[in-house]
């Protein structure tokens, strides 16, 4: 169910409160005709309340037994901030999981081509130990005349490498009216950074029960970016995992400038998992690997890599795509720095 508003204020019940003090607190608060939104944790149960502040102000919350504090949100994004989570959020498809301790390891062509060069990819990564499978059957270009992607027929292909080998499939919806296609198909639904304020396509996505993976537009703020994570989690979603993946600068030695420090900034933010790409910050293969270990020691919950089985005849992004053979060395060592964070691959 979508939820109405954003919270305004956040009850947090005790370590000791019982479940008949919480149900006693939402019971009361359903009197006062307030919607709530309960987020119940590991050690704490916080509840958001979406109303009028100054309604809300004039409730003796403090004095209901079981209720710790009471907490004002500030922020311009409310379910996505960090105070409104007691625990940060794991994403799990098919028990792979990325998130507070859980390093997602996701990797795939850049484009879905062709069968054969899709499925020796899938077996590559799946043999590598890779968390989730990526592929684009969808390719937003910036030339109207580049690879655009082979559609439809790409997800059968994708359904297929899952089939093979397990792995659950990211891949980009472009288009609301390929949303039931894209579900279809899809275990992780990707937001690509030129659609990350596309709002009308956010919340549609956000009214579905597919993970949404979001990606950083390259002249889009930290801010901004939680704001589009506001826009899926305000229609119900809030399965979603926000990624770096560059941001334009006046620097020209790299595809795009990685902007690490938003990813430590996100971490503090929010109670979502951040990941990052490496790939296209790069924009050449000699540099995903060192990127891609600065992702890990700065706290990412994963990365999402671009391989190929021959990168020289890729359709997009040949540059950056590391060469299939080579990604089991790419990924064992990823998975020791992983080690190093205190981490493990999900």
């Amino acid at each position: 169910m979508a939820v109405t508003g954003s919270p305004e204020l956040l009850v947090v019940m005790g370590a000791s409160a019982t479940s008949d003090q919480t149900e006693h607190v939402l019971a009361r608060l359903a009197e006062q005709g307030i919607d709530a939104r309960v987020q119940r944790g590991r050690e704490a149960t916080v509840i958001g309340l979406i109303g009028d502040r100054e309604q809300l102000a004039l409730l003796p919350l403090e004095g209901f037994p079981g209720v710790e504090s009471v907490v004002p949100i500030l922020k311009p994004y409310k379910l996505v901030a960090r105070e409104s989570a007691p625990d940060p959020t794991v994403i799990e498809v098919d028990g792979r999981r990325v998130g507070d301790g859980w390093f997602g390891l996701i990797a795939g062509p850049c484009s879905v081509e062709t069968r054969a060069q899709t499925l020796e990819t899938a077996r590559a990564v799946a043999a590598a130990g890779a968390t989730w499978l990526r592929g684009g059957a969808f390719k937003p270009r910036t030339s109207p005349y580049a690879f655009q992607g082979i559609g439809v027929e790409g997800l059968d292909i994708l359904r297929e490498a899952k089939a093979e080998t397990g792995l659950p499939i990211v891949t980009e919806l472009m288009d609301p009216r390929h949303v039931e296609a894209v579900l279809d198909a899809a275990d992780v639904i990707q937001i690509g950074a030129r659609n990350s304020q596309n709002f009308l396509l956010l919340a549609e996505v956000g009214r579905t029960d597919k993970p949404v993976l979001l990606k950083r537009g390259a002249s889009t703020s930290v801010e901004e970016l939680l704001m589009a994570a506001e826009y899926v989690a305000k229609e119900g979603n809030d399965r979603i995992i926000l990624c770096e993946r560059g941001i334009k600068t006046f620097e020209t030695a790299t595809r795009y400038t990685l902007d690490l420090g938003a990813v430590a900034a996100l971490k503090m933010e929010t109670h979502l998992p951040v990941i990052v790409d490496p790939s296209h910050p790069a924009g050449r293969r000699d540099l995903v690997l060192p990127l891609a270990r600065a992702a890990v020691a700065v706290g990412a919950d994963g990365i999402i890599v671009e391989t190929h089985p021959r990168p020289e005849e890729a359709l997009s992004d040949a540059a950056q795509q590391i060469p299939s053979a080579e990604f089991g060395a790419f990924a064992d060592e990823i998975r020791a720095f992983v080690a190093l964070m205190g981490k493990q691959i999900g």
